[in-house]
């Protein structure tokens, strides 16, 4: 008896993700807990389990398909008597199965659960706003009810669908098996209807209508997938829904940065050292400083009316990775140490360059740090990483002069350029400026750090 496999829930805030390996082709005897799949959600690569033991009939998604929780993904035969899987699904990929030749692309193949809202502020807008069309809604003759796999759902269920403007694949059934009722198909009309108001009474992402670039030379579009269309995404909305100021100060590291080089050396003498940053110093800093100043360590929730406040403190750090921006979160920075930091940004950085993150390593962080001293610049101005109340930037340190009122001279010294962007409603200028420059004594006064 053939089972279709779907996509499961993957755990919180994780509604889809792109299809990017097949692990198993068809045939492959699998247990229950072999991975069958790569699947690529926001800002992690995860492997999808069978959830069946039994054997690989056909592959119902393709490599690059955007699949929502509930989609199909394979059908799946199980297994006979005395067949048993094998104790690993071979490392490498299954062949990608070539297309059909359809004169329309394929449709999404399976019914799939109804994502939650998009968690968007609702301003009253200044003139009533008519709820939008569902998103999906297309003419019913667009959607035939013997297209893609099948459905299980009555001709007279699917006629609503059609009549409503509904793709029957995207309705979840709670009947037995999944089958889907007319009050499912309501449900889920309603659903669209609530979303789409409240997406419509929101300030809205602003969409512009760019010319024909292609009029003016050779052109290539590229998809946005993965990575760089969730960064787009957030980064949009961060701006719309944070007031920021940036405050900009510099640091002198002069005695800091000889005492980061001498224990350096020392950490190189022993076997598995971590390697100790700037990155990993000014990590414990901004622990200290959020100490010190709890009000930045906070998130304002203005449909509640109320302030967060958090007693635990997260970092998040922001990694380059081939694929795009990363930002790994270290856990109660607070309770440990320069050198476990060290260890455990090394770790974090380069579980993320290999695409190795999980979901639950990017979320958490109370502030972020960003520090493109390596690469360069004389200073930035970082856009808060909503709904957090700040974020760190750092850029490179350059040895400049100062003027020496005990001496009545100018010495050179090493000075790090910092910006503190954070959210006005929630932090103000003086504190701003107050927790920047506690900081900025903080790398000044390297002994009274705890390595």
């Amino acid at each position: 008896m053939a089972i279709i496999i779907t996509l499961p829930n993957l755990g919180e805030n994780i509604k889809a993700g792109e299809l990017t390996a097949l692990l198993v082709k068809p045939g492959d005897l699998v247990r229950a807990d072999s991975p069958v799949l790569e699947l690529e959600t926001d800002k992690a690569v995860v492997e999808v389990p069978a959830g069946r033991a039994g054997r690989v009939l056909e592959w119902l998604a393709r490599v690059g398909e955007r699949l929502e929780v509930g989609a199909a993904l394979l059908s799946l035969e199980e297994a006979a008597e005395g067949e048993s899987a094998p104790a690993a699904v071979a490392a490498e990929p299954a062949p990608v199965p070539a297309p059909a030749v359809e004169a329309t692309p394929a449709p999404t193949p399976a019914p799939v659960l109804a994502p939650a809202p998009p968690v968007v502020a609702t301003p009253v807008p200044a003139t009533p706003q008519s709820p939008t069309p569902p998103p999906e809604s297309v003419p019913a003759a667009s959607l035939p009810a013997d297209a893609g796999l099948p459905v299980p759902a009555s001709p007279t269920v699917r006629r609503l669908a059609r009549e409503l403007g509904v793709d029957i694949r995207r309705v979840a059934g709670a009947g037995p098996g999944g089958r889907i009722s007319r009050e499912d198909v309501k449900s889920h009309v309603k659903e669209l209807l609530t979303r789409s108001a409240s997406v419509a009474s929101g300030p809205g992402l602003p969409v512009e209508d760019l010319p024909d670039f292609s009029r003016w030379g050779a052109v290539e579009e590229l998809p946005l997938t993965g990575v760089r269309r969730t960064t787009a995404r957030h980064l949009a909305s961060a701006w719309l829904l944070t007031p920021r100021v940036t405050q900009q100060d510099r640091a002198d590291i002069t005695e800091l940065e000889a005492f980061r080089k001498r224990q350096q050396a020392l950490l190189e003498r022993q076997p598995d050292a971590p390697r100790l940053t700037m990155t990993a110093i000014l990590i414990r800093v901004l622990a200290q400083a959020l100490r010190q100043f709890p009000q930045v360590n906070a998130s304002l929730d203005l449909g509640r009316e109320r302030m967060i406040r958090k007693h635990y403190c997260h970092v998040g750090v922001a990694v380059d990775t081939e694929r795009g921006l990363l930002v790994p979160v270290l856990r109660d920075v607070d309770q440990k140490g320069v050198l476990q930091l060290a260890r455990e940004l090394g770790d974090l950085s380069r579980r993320a360059r290999e695409r190795k993150s999980t979901p639950e390593e990017l979320q958490g962080a109370c502030i972020t740090l960003t520090n493109l001293g390596g690469i360069g610049g004389t200073g930035f101005t970082p856009i808060v990483n909503h709904p957090e109340a700040a974020i760190l930037g750092v850029a490179r340190a350059s040895v400049e002069p100062v003027w020496n009122e005990t001496t009545n001279s100018f010495e050179p010294r090493l000075l790090l350029p910092l910006a503190l962007s954070y959210d006005h409603r929630i932090v103000d200028g003086a504190d701003g400026a107050r927790f920047t420059r506690w900081i900025c004594e903080a790398l000044e006064s390297p002994l009274l750090l705890v390595f």
